[in-house]
């Protein structure tokens, strides 16, 4: 409790580690709440939650709550995934992909994500899983980091197309994507690009926490 209040203060460690994947994982307090951070970005709770949550409420939360089937690619500490449940009351199924099996021991050690009842966590690669999958979602969140580095294959046209396969008839994706230059917002611009003459509607959010953009892509029926 004492390190909770003076978090207020100065942001405080208790936990750091490293895995094979990430150079740096550290639990923190901060203005009174426990974050998950990479050596140089938040990865769970702290703004990456402000900002998954801000894509959930364009969303609807109503509509979410009518949702079967959740696919996180990308889970960290499960902040979001705590917003499904915690604050929209989310009862259906949630399959979290994760490749850092470190991180998910860090994730149900100080986060409880092992206490989520209707959370499948699978410990793979998230293209692997895409691939493999046979399943169909409501909504796909896709939120994959290395520190600040986002994976060259989420932009790729083959894995895009595969998932938005994996969507039913009115499912959305969630993409959290990062802008740190020029390069990488002519990038985001271009994955828009993809959903031009396609059975989707696309919008942004552009500029959350400074660097973030959300990208929201629902399928129409047909």
């Amino acid at each position: 409790m004492i390190k909770k209040i003076f978090s207020y203060l100065i942001p405080i460690k208790i936990y750091e580690t490293k895995s094979v994947l990430s150079k740096s994982i550290e639990v923190t307090w901060a203005n009174g709440e426990l974050v998950l951070d990479s050596q140089n970005a938040n990865y769970s709770y702290g703004s990456l939650q402000r900002i998954l949550r801000l894509g959930l409420k364009n969303i609807g939360y109503k509509k979410i709550l009518d949702m079967n089937h959740i696919l996180v690619l990308g889970v960290a500490g499960g902040s979001v995934i705590k917003t499904l449940v915690e604050e929209i009351k989310f009862k259906g199924k949630i399959t979290g992909v994760e490749i850092d099996a470190e991180i998910i021991k860090i994730a149900n050690a100080y986060f409880k994500l092992d206490q989520i009842k209707n959370l499948e966590i699978v410990i793979d690669d998230a293209f692997e899983f895409v691939l493999k999958t046979k399943a169909k979602y409501d909504l796909i969140i896709i939120d994959i980091f290395l520190d600040t580095t986002m994976p060259n294959f989420l932009f790729e046209t083959f894995f895009i197309n595969r998932v938005c396969s994996l969507l039913k008839s009115r499912g959305v994706i969630l993409f959290n994507t990062m802008i740190l230059n020029e390069t990488q917002n002519i990038r985001n611009k271009k994955y828009i690009a993809e959903f031009y003459n396609k059975q989707f509607k696309i919008k942004t959010i552009p500029r959350i926490e400074i660097h973030n953009e959300l990208i929201l892509i629902e399928k129409l029926e047909r």
